[in-house]
């Protein structure tokens, strides 16, 4: 269904003082066919005074970034956009489905607190009449869906919480499409981030392929944030563009292991940060001792055979390698 607006139907303040106008002319014309005597024109005056209150049902006014989708009699007959003071047909009914859904998001979250301050009660009361009116907020809206265990590409459980920045573009869509726009939304929210997450592991591992051309690449949860939320969003935008809603962006709020494996896992990140600092300590001890070794030969200092070579370089790589500071041994005596 495309979506129809209603442009030509800001003229509420015309019918509203017309309403007003033609009642009291109604209300001077019977008093005067009550003068008269009784007539047609006390009748048509009775008439009209019960009846030239019926237009102003149909006044409708409207704030910047709100819509009303309008439907008669079970059609739908277009969408009104943008603020103003309207007037359609009074027998028009406006629909909105998803207006008393609440996800805990901007927009569906009540800015009143439970204190009876002024602010809380005319937020509370606003609140209300916008749900009355069955307005349509077209502004953007953030929605932080709760976190959600899933299994990543080597079965790891990862917690992952994320934030879709999203708004309604197309009314009609939104409205007689699906059931709920709100919920409808929640729900892909929910099925994008498990198809994502589940293509990539939470860090680097070999032999895994997270874009699909069938080569092993370096893409994982943690290392390639924006990727992930990039992939996320475009996998909401093409479940809900059906809906006429349009996901600007995804942020991944929260990242984590699950409680169950996240002690063992930090033993392993831990690990691993031991063995490429002792990577880099014996490449670097190994280093030292070869220049060393050059030196004194090249300064000709003292000649070593192959055996004193070999007792110089262990005590050197102790040295060197240990996690305490050596104890020096002085030796008074020959070196042989």
């Amino acid at each position: 269904m495309e979506e129809k607006i209603l442009s030509t139907r800001k003229n509420g303040m015309a019918v509203l003082l017309g309403c007003i106008i033609l009642e009291l002319l109604s209300v001077f014309g019977f008093i005067v066919g009550i003068g008269v005597g009784p007539g047609i024109l006390m009748v048509v005056s009775f008439i009209i005074m019960c009846t030239a209150w019926i237009p102003l049902i149909g006044l409708r006014v409207l704030k910047p970034e709100e819509a009303l989708v309008l439907t008669l009699f079970g059609n739908y007959t277009g969408t009104l956009k943008g603020p103003g003071f309207y007037a359609v047909n009074p027998f028009s009914v406006s629909v909105n489905p998803a207006k008393k859904t609440k996800l805990g998001q901007s927009g569906d979250v009540d800015a009143g607190s439970k204190g009876g301050s002024l602010a809380s009660l005319i937020s509370k009361s606003q609140s209300e009449s916008s749900q009355i009116s069955n307005v349509i907020s077209l502004k953007i809206m953030t929605l932080n869906n709760s976190r959600q265990k899933v299994n990543d590409v080597l079965g790891n459980p990862v917690e992952i919480g994320v934030a879709v920045m999203w708004r309604v573009v197309d009314t009609a869509k939104a409205v007689f499409t699906v059931d709920n726009y709100k919920e409808y939304l929640s729900l892909q929210c929910d099925t994008a981030v498990r198809n994502i997450v589940k293509i990539y592991p939470y860090d680097m591992a070999p032999n895994v392929d997270t874009t699909g051309d069938g080569v092993a690449d370096d893409g994982s949860l943690r290392g390639s944030t924006e990727i992930v939320a990039n992939r996320i969003r475009e996998e909401i935008q093409n479940k809900v563009s059906v809906a006429g809603l349009e996901i600007l962006d995804a942020r991944i709020t929260y990242l984590a292991y699950a409680p169950e494996i996240a002690a063992v896992m930090l033993q392993r990140q831990q690990a691993s940060a031991i063995i490429d600092a002792r990577k880099m300590i014996v490449d670097g001890a190994v280093g030292m001792v070869q220049m060393a070794l050059d030196k004194l030969s090249a300064e000709e200092i003292v000649e070593l055979d192959d055996e004193r070579k070999a007792a110089m370089v262990s005590n050197l790589l102790v040295v060197l390698c240990g996690n305490h500071d050596a104890q020096p041994v002085v030796n008074s005596g020959s070196l042989y």
